[in-house]
């Protein structure tokens, strides 16, 4: 998707077999009806809009905030102040070496500001193909996201609920990015998942990529640019329970610093931009 005009749908699209009615029965004879197929959980935004336009409503949320539980050191705000369209088919995620409103972080004075979308209440799914195309920044202590959390976490909390990470990249591994299952007894360092190298030394950030999952039930399989490089089912959480056949939701994010990523040094230069080219699901349930 580059600057032509797409059609956006977000819900639950259904295809509904319609038995046809004979135009004279007789004697009359009792009928069944056709089985009806279930409503597939259908979702895609390729972000088409005018430069400097705010996300969709209907399909985003943006949080607010610090991240204290990962030590992140961006604050991330509301509306189009860090996301926002760029008039050529993409959401851009900017992260900035700022605080324009004196935000309050959990080390104190905020030293950067970014943001953080997630479809929560707007769109879930507990199956199918998950796949955003991405271009992501280069930097010591940047961390951007595509993940998903179960949409129980109100109720059964983190890790409980569960997270996949569908991609996730630090600025000192340009070249690799992460894929990753949390759970009950598998989370934090401890979560279940691999790497995807480029080859040839090529860094994400150059260009943009592909990252997807394929979803069911009991088994969730990682591509990059349509290269599978990592499939789990339960047979892999060594007796751990497996928590991903409910509803998830999906998030964007572009962290600043944090445990795994570090903290931005003298060579990370700002602003960082995670461009976001269409985010798309289908076959979900």
């Amino acid at each position: 998707m580059r600057s032509t005009l797409r059609n956006t749908m977000i819900g639950l699209l259904s295809a509904t077999a319609l038995a046809a009615t004979p135009w004279l029965t007789a004697p009359a004879t009792a009928t069944t009806d056709a089985p009806q197929k279930k409503a597939a959980a259908e979702f895609t935004d390729n972000f088409d809009g005018a430069a400097g336009s705010a996300v969709d409503g209907s399909k985003w949320g943006l949080e607010t905030g610090d991240n204290v539980n990962n030590h992140e050191r961006q604050y991330y705000t509301d509306g189009n102040k860090n996301a926002a369209l760029d008039g050529n088919g993409n959401l851009v995620i900017t992260a900035r070496k700022e605080n324009p409103a004196n935000y309050n972080c959990w080390y104190g004075q905020c030293e950067y500001t970014s943001a953080r979308l997630n479809t929560s209440q707007k769109f879930t799914t507990a199956s199918g193909h998950v796949e955003a195309r991405m271009k992501v920044p280069q930097g010591q202590g940047m961390w951007p996201a595509f993940w998903m959390l179960g949409d129980d976490i109100g109720s059964a909390g983190w890790p409980n609920c569960g997270e996949i990470d569908i991609m996730e990249n630090v600025g000192f591994e340009p070249s690799t990015v992460h894929g990753t299952l949390h759970g009950p007894g598998y989370s934090g360092e401890g979560g279940i998942g691999a790497g995807y190298t480029l080859p040839n030394g090529a860094k994400f950030s150059d260009d943009f990529h592909t990252f997807a999952i394929d979803w069911s039930p009991n088994k969730i399989t990682w591509s990059v640019d349509g290269n599978v490089y990592q499939t789990r089912t339960p047979s892999d959480l060594n007796g751990n329970r497996w928590v991903f056949d409910h509803p998830f939701y999906i998030i964007l994010n572009l962290a600043v610093g944090g445990y795994w990523p570090g903290d931005p040094d003298g060579s990370t230069s700002f602003p960082q931009q995670l461009v976001v080219d269409y985010v798309k699901v289908t076959g979900g349930s």
